[in-house]
């Protein structure tokens, strides 16, 4: 994570000046070249472990087997945030004409909260989130929304739930509420964005609604909705098939980071 001005300094400092150009010929001639470093969760010794150990003892899982999952997360979408790079084509000196550029506003603009799950046969419920999420609204929200996603998505009384380890998540009360629905809940290791593909839907979600350059919150949350539900379940149904690649990906990396 050093600039090119750095080696240029030090090979100054020793009498030897390497011009910034042939700094970074050699570096490209390496197959070094810059690039915007992605944005991980930091992963202690015991998430790498948990990880590791989820991956390899669910590799050997059949494929039909993760069609069974339910898959869930909650996420923030603000109204004026997305933050992807966009490229523009303008003359010379016209970097700051209201064409082409993008506005911004403090703090996003504001924002909203929503929960959602999906599986191999498509996506499942959306619910906003109002006001601060604790346990007994997580509760309803499954309450209202879980069996009859299951239900619509066909995936008959025996499917498996998947969540993160949140606290409200694992709370008691929660997981006596899926004792007594019969409901079996994957157990899953902390910091593992990776392993849940819903991250995956939740970029392409939030790119699709901006898209639709919502101007309010109310507009946020009805695009939100709308797109979730065009989703394609053929994007769904290739996000659970390629799982176990997935899984190959964590092995490979020890339980750290991945491209997914």
């Amino acid at each position: 994570m050093i600039t090119l001005d750095e080696p240029q300094r030090s090979t100054a400092e020793v009498g030897d000046s390497v011009h910034r150009t042939t700094i970074s010929r050699i570096l490209h001639k390496s197959g070094l070249y810059g690039r915007v470093a992605r944005r991980k969760p930091f992963l202690k010794d015991i998430h790498t472990k948990c990880c590791l150990k989820f991956a390899t003892s669910h590799l050997g899982d059949t494929p039909n087997m993760w069609k069974k999952v339910l898959w869930s997360d909650e996420t923030k979408i603000e109204l004026f945030g997305n933050n992807a790079k966009r490229y523009v084509w303008h003359k010379s000196n016209t970097a700051h004409h209201p064409e082409y550029t993008i506005p911004t506003v403090k703090h996003g603009g504001g924002s909203i909260m929503v929960w959602a799950c999906f599986s191999s046969a498509g996506t499942g419920k959306m619910v906003k989130i109002d006001g601060k999420m604790d346990g007994a609204k997580y509760r309803t929200i499954l309450e209202e929304n879980l069996m009859e996603s299951a239900k619509d998505l066909r995936l008959g009384r025996r499917f498996v739930f998947q969540q993160d380890n949140d606290p409200k998540h694992k709370a008691k009360s929660t997981m006596e509420w899926f004792k007594n629905k019969h409901i079996q809940v994957l157990e899953w290791p902390s910091q593992s964005p990776d392993l849940n593909p819903i991250e995956n839907l939740w970029k392409e979600l939030k790119t699709a609604v901006h898209k639709c350059s919502p101007s309010n919150l109310t507009e946020l949350e009805l695009f939100c909705k709308e797109e979730w539900e065009k989703m394609s379940v053929s994007r769904c149904a290739k996000l659970i098939e390629t799982y176990p690649k997935r899984l190959t990906a964590v092995i490979a990396a020890k339980g750290g980071a991945t491209k997914y």
